[in-house]
């Protein structure tokens, strides 16, 4: 294994800590996004995105706060950002944090959709940058995403990414989750239904740890996760951690949505690939840390909290936003997973790479409008070509309208 020393990911984001990864040691020189065409994983099944961000926290001291709860559920949904950190470009370009509530979904009184018996809502002061006081620690800081159970409801946090045109991407970060029973965090791809109440209609990818589970469990599913009993095997897997670790502990998640199906993996080891009801569509990328007193969150006791703490997250993705879609052959095919520097891509062949594959491709190919772009058993192109948008019709076939 190699020992990373982090660098520069963004303008206005610090260098950081040096600090250890399980990667493939590569022997390709590093260089900078602005010369890779496209990215290749290093999974059995090598595929290729367009883009490349990295969002490090580990060196943020000047925005360390660690606000204290608010106990109204109205005043948690007004609270401000907690440093100007979150409204700074670098963040604002790319994430969101949420402030909505379930309680109309809590009104319309539907077990089928929800049975949640807590008032929860998502709040801009559960979600803060954290000075660390590990013993040996990678960096100075991190962001925490925090859960409280207050006397008469939750308050939560969610960060969405403010594009919804993710299509097929490898995310990463390396994270741990702490206190006490009752909480969900996640890391997952959202994508939802034609409406509200269609839950059926939802497409997601999720990596979830429930602190109600033995603290070596993790929770991999495709949403909407079945639709019988007999689907349950199919669409989800809990999975135990490698080494014995615990989700307490620091380790590196990696998610891999491609089309057909989405993988895992903890600290560099493969753990699960679920092709039943892998998302097909333009989705959004999110993290959350919640509770609500449900059947699958459980019931947080009061006046305690649980939290996800994330060192730095990692994305090589496609999208589809008009301004995020690249033309031409990929010319310079880099990597972030053969890389001697965390955060920094390496430069795996200069030129046109002749296996490009045109299923997997971040640009120029497209289909035709009214042609096939998706489909459980589908290989092909997923791109449309301008002037139309893939549209779900069924399981098995997705059209270019």
């Amino acid at each position: 294994m190699l020992t990373l020393t982090a660098t520069r990911p963004l303008a206005l984001l610090a260098a950081a800590a040096t600090l250890a990864v399980d990667v493939v040691q590569g022997a390709y020189p590093l260089t900078t996004d602005s010369n890779c065409g496209c990215y290749r994983t290093n999974a059995t099944t090598s595929n290729y995105f367009a883009h490349h961000q990295f969002f490090d926290f580990r060196s943020l001291s000047q925005y360390v706060n660690v606000p204290k709860p608010i106990d109204s559920f109205d005043q948690n949904a007004q609270a401000p950002p907690t440093s100007s950190f979150f409204t700074s470009s670098p963040w604002t370009k790319t994430w969101s944090i949420q402030n909505w509530n379930n309680t109309a979904l809590l009104g319309l009184n539907n077990s089928d959709l929800n049975d949640a018996t807590v008032k929860m809502v998502n709040t801009p002061n559960n979600v803060f940058i954290e000075r660390s006081t590990d013993q040996n620690a990678n960096g100075q800081t991190y962001l925490t995403m925090r859960t409280i159970r207050h006397p008469t409801f939750q308050s939560a946090s969610e960060i969405e990414s403010s594009s919804q045109g993710y299509q097929f991407l490898s995310v990463r970060m390396y994270a741990r989750t702490k206190g006490a029973s009752g909480a969900v965090t996640a890391m997952f791809t959202y994508r939802p239904p034609p409406t509200p109440l269609n839950i059926s209609g939802v497409q997601e990818a999720d990596l979830e740890i429930r602190t109600r589970d033995p603290p070596t469990y993790v929770q991999y599913t495709n949403q909407p996760s079945w639709n019988s009993t007999a689907d349950i095997p199919q669409a989800t897997r809990n999975v135990t951690l490698p080494g014995g670790r615990r989700w307490s502990d620091w380790a590196y998640y990696r998610m891999d949505w491609t089309p057909g199906s989405t993988s895992w993996y903890v600290n560099g080891v493969f753990h699960s690939t679920i092709t039943f009801q892998a998302p097909r569509d333009p989705a959004q990328v999110m993290f959350n840390a919640w509770s609500d007193g449900g059947s699958w969150s459980g019931d947080m006791p009061i006046n305690n909290e649980a939290s996800m703490q994330i060192q730095w997250i990692e994305m090589v993705y496609n999208n589809t936003d008009p301004d995020a879609i690249k033309t031409g052959k990929c010319v310079n095919v880099c990597t972030i997973d053969e890389t001697t520097k965390l955060g920094q891509p390496a430069l795996i062949t200069g030129g046109t790479d002749d296996s490009f594959p045109s299923s997997a491709s971040p640009s120029g190919f497209a289909v035709a409008k009214y042609g096939q772009c998706a489909g459980k058993t589908y290989t092909g192109c997923k791109t449309c070509a301008a002037g139309s948008t893939c549209k779900y019709q069924n399981d098995y076939y997705s059209q270019c309208l």
